[in-house]
């Protein structure tokens, strides 16, 4: 199951799953996206499922349609997200946009996981693997990304308390926080970027493929071995240093 399969790197991790020959649930807000990204594999084995991972009744619904079209669930690529408004300082977030912000990346990848380790601790072979895409800012903010940059730590915590809650049931839970791969929401990235120390500059970035590649060695690994954590970011991008 890829979350945000739509677009970007849910797109493009589902693309190189059904390509490897997985079977796929696509889920996302809107059902048009998810047709195009099911044909960009033509007589692959997808599912198309319409789900707001905020709310937990779509969630239920999401993993019931899965497990009754393929009858398990032994991935979960837990990668709906939002930036939320960009470069709004904190004195002036309102509460609303915070509260969307942490409904979709945090509640959504909570939703998400509880429903895949309920039914991952009960099918037979028990077990399965949890995918939690992190960030970049899962280690450094950039400026004015108050909501995106708390709940992308949030996410370090689920995943290191989803990893040991899971090995009794072969449960295997990890990260991958990415940095700089060129989609249409990093678009404006390399035209200019805020820095911390003020100044806009153009950022490097790296084709999304190899972020796809890098969530499918995860996934293939065997439930006795695990990535927790991998970073994979455009080589050059203004990240390790003094900002």
């Amino acid at each position: 199951m890829v979350t945000g399969a739509g677009s970007g790197i849910g797109r493009a991790v589902a693309v190189e799953l059904l390509r490897a020959g997985w079977s796929v649930a696509l889920a996302g807000r809107r059902p048009e996206p998810l047709q195009e990204t099911a044909a960009r594999v033509p007589g692959a084995a997808s599912l198309a499922v319409r789900a707001d991972v905020s709310r937990p009744a779509d969630v239920a619904a999401l993993f019931a349609a899965t497990v009754e079209r393929f009858g398990r669930v032994d991935l979960l690529f837990n990668n709906a997200g939002t930036f939320g408004p960009g470069g709004v300082p904190v004195e002036d977030l309102s509460y609303d946009a915070w509260r969307h912000v942490v409904d979709v990346n945090l509640d959504g990848a909570f939703l998400c996981a509880q429903a895949a380790y309920r039914q991952m601790k009960e099918q037979d072979p028990q077990g399965g693997r949890i995918i939690n895409n992190g960030s970049i800012s899962a280690h450094a903010p950039r400026p004015h990304s108050v909501a995106y940059t708390a709940t992308k730590h949030a996410l370090t915590g689920l995943t290191k308390s989803l990893s040991l809650d899971g090995r009794p049931y072969r449960i295997a839970v990890g990260q991958i926080d990415i940095g700089n791969a060129a989609t249409d929401m990093t678009a404006g990235m390399q035209t200019g970027a805020l820095q911390a120390n003020g100044e806009v500059v153009p950022e490097p970035v790296m084709d999304v493929a190899d972020v796809a590649r890098t969530v499918r060695h995860m996934a293939e690994l065997p439930l006795e071995a695990n990535v927790q954590f991998a970073t994979v970011l455009a080589t050059t991008m203004p990240f390790v240093g003094r900002g």
